[in-house]
């Protein structure tokens, strides 16, 4: 940690000692009976959408944390923690929870220095929180307002404020600090101090709160201001639990390890994942009017409704990993299984949707997709109304569902009668078959019809 209170650099010619970055360490302190607060932060950072990389030990004090948000970011949190305790104070109101920074033996706390680490390059940030465990909330200062530590004195929240923080996750207020025997002028400049309540699901927009806070160096009344502000910012990535979460009393690093670690999940999960970005696609299109997913069984993905009216049922697939020889891509069209009665019933009927948009992200690491009409799709080698189950992706398909609509257009504006046979497969294993390329029809061929 980059500490501004004991920036130390050796000169040119001295040579030894050197630290080109003027680094310097936070004082650790030996603490006992801590563990039930670290157990607290730890699980903070869990609670509030990070996963905790290193902890330091329980017994020592600062607690550094190194944690991996669920976006993928890494942060350095030196947290200076002090437990808030419910212990009747004579000349108090009854209705104040008290908290004392204490670090070290009293015998040092006048003499030694104790200077707040901070790091000068801003990547870790330091945070100093009072932690009330009886309800489960944490009242975070300003650190730059406690530097060096007053250790020894008393800090001081309402059961009230601490409720509020409760109920709403955040909650910010203002206390009059005033000067005292040991100084004289007040710790806050114009004597107000911004007080930040909030619960363990916010740990890490707190985190993010004085980050930037720290950067700008915000004083009082620029500090309550940015304090409410983030009140109602909740971070994607450190944001309140999601509700899968909480069902399932894991954090979302968690549950994303268990997909990860099951093939089947992960498939599934590919596939919910791959229509979310068809329904970014489609709702950023200009000639697409509504598109609505649907999520039943034996049903299309999306019910399209292009700009000049038609309405389109679309089917959204995974592209394979693997494309063929001459470099074209192929995607699977077929259900993951068959009625045992029924053959046949694993492959889609050709009129049972009338695009196919293929997802591009296994073979290319892109959220792009390809758009075909099922009408002129190869037909399975032995059910001549049914897909083939692997399809060649290529030239013929369009990137955008509008220029794959292009061919049923055409059909209804010459009043066209049938559309040619597609090309049958040679084999029913989707293995190995493979489809021939083809080219898209022309205005001047007979023209397709686009299912209802």
């Amino acid at each position: 940690m980059l500490r501004a209170a004991c920036v130390k650099r050796a000169s040119d010619e001295e040579g030894e000692g050197m630290d080109l970055a003027g680094r310097c360490y936070a004082r650790v302190y030996r603490v006992n009976e801590r563990e039930d607060v670290h157990t607290f932060l730890r699980q903070a950072v869990t609670r509030s959408g990070g996963q905790v990389l290193h902890a330091s030990d329980a017994s020592r004090a600062p607690v550094y944390l190194g944690v991996r948000t669920t976006g993928g970011q890494r942060l350095g949190l030196l947290v200076y923690p002090f437990r808030m305790t419910r212990v009747l104070t004579s000349g108090r109101p009854s209705d104040e929870v008290r908290g004392q920074i204490r670090y070290g033996g009293e015998e040092t706390w006048r003499s030694d220095d104790h200077a707040v680490g901070r790091d000068l390059a801003g990547v870790d940030i330091t945070l100093m929180v009072a932690v009330d465990l009886e309800r489960g909330v944490l009242v975070g200062l300003d650190p730059a307002l406690y530097d060096p530590l007053p250790m020894g004195i008393s800090m001081y929240a309402k059961e009230s404020q601490l409720a509020a923080a409760g109920a709403s996750s955040w909650h910010v207020w203002e206390r009059e600090n005033r000067g005292g025997s040991r100084r004289a002028a007040p710790r806050a400049q114009g004597g107000l101090e911004t007080l930040v309540a909030f619960t363990p699901e916010r740990f890490l927009d707190y985190a993010r709160f004085e980050q930037t806070a720290s950067d700008l160096g915000l004083d009082g009344p620029l500090r309550y201001s940015a304090a409410q502000d983030a009140a109602t910012t909740v971070t994607a990535s450190a944001g309140s639990r999601h509700p899968l979460e909480q069902d399932f009393d894991l954090a979302a690093s968690d549950i994303l390890a268990i997909i990860a670690d099951r093939t089947r999940l992960e498939v599934a999960v590919r596939g919910g994942v791959a229509e979310h970005h068809l329904q970014r696609v489609l709702d950023g299109d200009i000639k697409v009017a509504a598109a609505d997913r649907l999520d039943h069984d034996s049903q299309h993905d999306f019910d399209v409704v292009m700009a000049d009216g038609r309405t389109v049922r679309l089917e959204c697939k995974n592209a394979s990993p693997e494309g063929y020889a001459n470099g074209d891509l192929k995607v699977e069209v077929q259900k993951t299984r068959a009625s045992k009665k029924d053959p046949a019933s694993r492959f889609y009927r050709v009129d049972q949707f009338d695009i196919v948009a293929a997802c591009l992200y296994s073979p290319t690491r892109q959220w792009t997709f390809r758009f075909s009409l099922t009408s002129v799709l190869p037909r399975h080698r032995d059910f001549a109304d049914r897909l083939a189950p692997m399809q060649r992706i290529d030239a013929a398909w369009a990137s955008d569902l509008a220029t794959a609509l292009r061919p049923a257009a055409a059909c209804e504006a010459a009043g066209a009668g049938a559309p040619r046979t597609p090309p049958r497969a040679t084999s029913s294993k989707a293995t190995d078959f493979e489809p021939p390329a083809r080219t898209r029809p022309s205005m001047s061929d007979p023209p397709d019809t686009l299912g209802s």
